[in-house]
């Protein structure tokens, strides 16, 4: 797939009409879990700013942010089983999308020890969600689920950014892109 074909895909699937929305809720299946992080704009640009950030690393940390990531967003869902609760979820989720965005946008490279543990406590916001929006089904199906799909998201985003061409213009492209995702997320800060 060609640059300008990627992006125009990652376009399209995150201005669909139905995107800030998270759909009707179904009972909770394999199905809905997968579709969970597809249905709602600030989860999937989250998915993907993740796995954009984790292209710029190197060495372990490509694959530690992603998998960091998935674990602490089951360890939310696992917090939201025992009831407890999580302060200002949507707004934790929403800063997920402006600070990765902005992160994005700034070119930041930051160690495996700072990024790991933003990321993985953002995790817990979007893994908290999930589990709200699960219903009384079976959480080990809807996890897997929702893990599945967030890893496809992140691999998504980590294929985007390296499929961009590794000059100057390429940069400008991945730049744009993360202050598009830094945009959005300060708008869902505000709504």
């Amino acid at each position: 797939m060609r640059t300008p074909s990627a992006l125009a895909a990652v376009v399209l699937a995150t201005s669909s009409g139905a995107a800030l929305a998270h759909p009707g809720h179904e009972a909770a299946s394999f199905v809905t879990g997968f579709a969970h992080p597809l249905g709602g704009l600030d989860h999937l640009l989250a998915m993907l700013a993740v796995g954009l950030l984790a292209a710029r690393q190197s060495g372990r940390a490509r694959w530690m942010l992603p998998a960091g990531f998935v674990l602490a967003m089951l360890a939310g869902a696992g917090l939201g089983v025992l009831g407890l609760a999580l302060p200002a979820v949507e707004a934790g989720i929403a800063a997920s999308v402006l600070v990765f965005g902005l992160l994005i946008a700034l070119a930041a490279r930051l160690p495996l020890a700072a990024s790991l543990p933003l990321v993985a406590v953002f995790a817990l916001f979007h893994g908290h969600a999930h589990h709200a929006e699960m219903g009384g089904a079976s959480l080990a199906t809807y996890a897997v689920g929702f893990a599945l799909a967030t890893a496809l998201l992140h691999g998504a985003g980590y294929a985007l950014a390296r499929w961009t061409p590794q000059t100057r213009g390429g940069e400008r492209i991945r730049r744009v892109a993360g202050g598009a995702i830094a945009g959005t997320g300060a708008v869902l800060l505000g709504a």
